[in-house]
């Protein structure tokens, strides 16, 4: 698929979510461009979820790579950050679209050679209905703590034969909660929500999304798990 005309596009009233004010903070900006934590995810009961920013700013490891041989035709990395894997992609000549709705990822993803949108997956996209490949990794199924909303998004914005490749958690866990962007040093954001998925998990939100799993894989300590669509119509929305 070939991206064509401006990438930009009106915000249809009453379509799109607005994106967590959080990640226009400085806790999260302010990591990306000095490439590296403490970064968290702050839970409302006071749990830290640490956030791999080192990993995020350097070049893909082994793990990143076994993703990359898997892409296929034209991606969109969702919820791309500083735009390793959008530049990986077009390095290999694949059509890739990083969006994320951090203005100093966006930067830094263009900076890397990727090309990128300030842009929420819930927002308008080019390409819509044509992409061949989508990307949520980094544990990016988390994006508006509703998984099975998310995937059905993707399932809009792939094409009929397009895949989803997903990052889970290497844990039997499936939780939704309420989170704030914490460097560590007293910097807080605003509260957001924010979903935390296994692999179990994630096949079961994927096939109320219309998904059927096709392979799943570890690597380096991470899960993945590929999808594809299920044959017919999507099923109710529940």
């Amino acid at each position: 698929m070939r991206v064509r005309g401006p990438l930009t596009a009106a915000v249809a009233p009453g379509r799109a979510l607005a994106p967590p004010a959080a990640w226009h903070e400085d806790p999260y900006s302010d990591a990306l461009r000095g490439g590296r934590g403490p970064l968290h995810l702050r839970r409302n009961d006071g749990r830290l979820l640490s956030l791999d920013v080192e990993r995020w700013c350097a070049a893909p490891d082994t793990a990143d790579l076994g993703v990359l041989a898997r892409c296929e035709g034209s991606v969109l990395d969702v919820g791309c950050g500083p735009g390793r894997l959008v530049a990986a992609l077009a390095a290999r000549g694949h059509p890739a679209l990083g969006i994320d709705v951090s203005p100093a990822a966006v930067a830094l993803t263009k900076r890397s050679g990727g090309l990128a949108l300030c842009r929420s997956v819930f927002e308008p996209l080019p390409g819509e209905g044509r992409w061949d490949t989508a990307l949520l990794i980094d544990g990016n199924i988390g994006i508006g703590g509703d998984p099975v909303t998310l995937l059905r998004r993707l399932g809009e914005i792939t094409g009929r034969k397009g895949t989803v490749i997903v990052e889970s958690l290497a844990l039997d866990v499936d939780e939704r909660c309420e989170v704030r962007l914490d460097n560590g040093r007293g910097g807080l954001g605003t509260s957001f929500a924010w979903a935390r998925v296994g692999a179990r998990a994630l096949n079961g939100h994927a096939e109320a999304a219309g998904w059927v799993r096709r392979r799943e894989w570890t690597e380096a300590g991470r899960a993945f798990t590929e999808l594809t669509r299920r044959p017919g119509p999507l099923p109710p929305r529940r």
